[in-house]
């Protein structure tokens, strides 16, 4: 009776710092399309809004790791329960950092404003974000359905990001040799487009994460990466 009681207490747990996971989920799924929509519409005012929102979802991070912390030493976890606990922590992670590149989406967009827009980029940018947006509410699904295949499925369609990416990293070059005025809202163009494709990583691993979750094992195969530009630097905050 006891032990059963501890593990309703445990399963209790797990529904209480799954939900702060949702919540924090749908507040990055919102930062990832708004950022993107602030570059299209050039809307300060909602880039403003991903910038300032950034705190929501770093607080959520905070409390997620802190309700993990308080689960392992309270309950002593194993196996399974622990794996549970150690996915939520690694997928908080992620999430935080999906938020901090949407946070810079947005700082650029205040800056791009004030030079005319480059071709179609803003709009090719847009559908890379939305890819990723599906991607991460996708990742979300599976690890609340713990649907392995599902999880299998986003870290594939990783590699269209990657190509996405390397498309419009080809797209700026071409503008900045046609036009040297062209050179700096590229640049800023190019740090975008990185951005997306780094959230798409940060994605995959939440989708790896998933995978850990039901097998118990991460993914034998190593993951392809098509991003032929990583030698790029490209700094977050």
């Amino acid at each position: 009776m006891q032990d059963q009681h501890i593990a309703s207490a445990f399963d209790r747990d797990i529904e209480g710092v799954t939900a702060l996971i949702m919540k924090m989920g749908g507040l990055t799924e919102a930062a990832i399309l708004d950022s993107a929509q602030s570059l299209v519409e050039r809307d300060t005012e909602l880039a403003m809004k991903v910038r300032n929102g950034d705190k929501a979802i770093d607080d959520l991070e905070t409390r997620v790791n802190e309700e993990a912390a308080r689960i392992i030493a309270l309950r002593a976890p194993m196996g399974s329960d622990l794996r549970t606990i150690l996915s939520v922590i690694k997928i908080s992670n992620n999430l935080e950092r999906c938020g901090d590149y949407a946070k810079n989406l947005a700082k650029r967009t205040t800056v791009l404003v004030e030079v005319p827009p480059v071709g179609s980029s803003s709009a090719s940018i847009r559908r890379m974000a939305r890819d990723v947006e599906k991607m991460l509410r996708d990742a979300l699904d599976a690890y609340i359905q713990r649907d392995a295949e599902l999880a299998e499925d986003v870290r594939r369609r990783d590699v269209e990001i990657d190509q996405m990416y390397n498309a419009l990293f080809r797209e700026f070059l071409t503008h900045m040799m046609e036009d040297p005025r062209n050179i700096t809202p590229c640049m800023h163009l190019h740090f975008i487009a990185k951005n997306i494709e780094r959230m798409g990583d940060h994605v995959t691993s939440i989708a790896e994460q998933v995978i850990y979750l039901v097998r118990g094992e991460m993914p034998d195969e190593a993951r392809e990466k098509f991003d032929s530009t990583s030698y790029v630097s490209n700094p977050v905050k």
